[in-house]
């Protein structure tokens, strides 16, 4: 049963979808170069009154903007360009991904490559490595009731492992990708599992504390299998979604 002060599960798509409309709008400024790395982002209220949308529709897109890599908050003087992506190459548009059977096809790519990912970071990752991955664990426990809070937290996590591998191709991969890759962001999974929200979150907890334990004690095959039941228990639960979608349409 939701909270009297949690917004009706309409409001809250509406405020994603709006979310993601401005996510695809400035990502397309900066690809153009119409806002260039380094150029600070208009205020919260001046983008709030030029794209007609509330403050939280434009804290939940720049918090995706920040957990996708391209953009910085500085606090006390604003949120800055922080890269400009390449025009050309590998690229996937976190705007097309909006089914479940494109985030099933995401999770798929990511199971390949985080697994292993996992297992490098294990061998290789320093100490100063170790307690980043340990501070973006605190803070995704700390902000599981926050959505949005929660899915960049949990992009940190997984992004802070990539980079423990010293293979800079990872951690461009995962960058590219951004909060596209954490399920949440188009689908509440708690409902999908037909599970109550803090039972759920627990779960994803221990999964995510597995993951950090074999990675602390330099186990890679460990880690690699604790990679790949979190991100298998993620693809189960969403492809039992989409079966379900698909009878209730047919």
């Amino acid at each position: 049963m939701e909270s009297p002060d949690t917004p009706p599960l309409r409001t809250r798509r509406k405020h994603r979808s709006l979310a993601q409309e401005l996510v695809t709008e400035l990502s397309q400024q900066i690809r153009d170069g119409v806002i260039k790395r380094g150029d600070k982002l208009p205020t919260e209220s001046a983008i709030m009154e030029e794209q007609g949308v509330s403050r939280t529709v434009v804290r939940e897109a720049l918090s995706r903007l920040q957990a996708a890599g391209l953009v910085e908050t500085r606090h006390g003087i604003g949120t800055f360009v922080l890269d400009t992506p390449s025009p050309s190459g590998f690229r996937i548009d976190p705007a097309t991904i909006v089914t479940l059977r494109d985030v099933l096809a995401v999770l798929e790519l990511r199971i390949s490559l985080e697994i292993e990912s996992a297992g490098l970071a294990a061998q290789r990752r320093s100490a100063e490595q170790l307690a980043a991955m340990r501070a973006a664990l605190d803070a995704l426990n700390l902000s599981v009731a926050h959505a949005s809070d929660a899915v960049a937290s949990d992009f940190q996590f997984h992004l802070q492992i990539a980079q423990a591998t010293g293979n800079r191709y990872f951690t461009d991969i995962m960058t590219h990708l951004g909060t596209s890759i954490i399920p949440r962001t188009r689908v509440n999974s708690a409902r999908i599992a037909h599970d109550d929200q803090q039972h759920y979150l627990s779960r994803l907890s221990r999964e995510h504390e597995e993951i950090y334990e074999a990675i602390a004690r330099q186990d890679s095959d460990a880690a690699r299998a604790a990679m790949r039941l979190h991100l298998t228990n993620s693809r189960e639960r969403l492809r039992q979604a989409h079966e379900q979608a698909e009878q209730l349409r047919g």
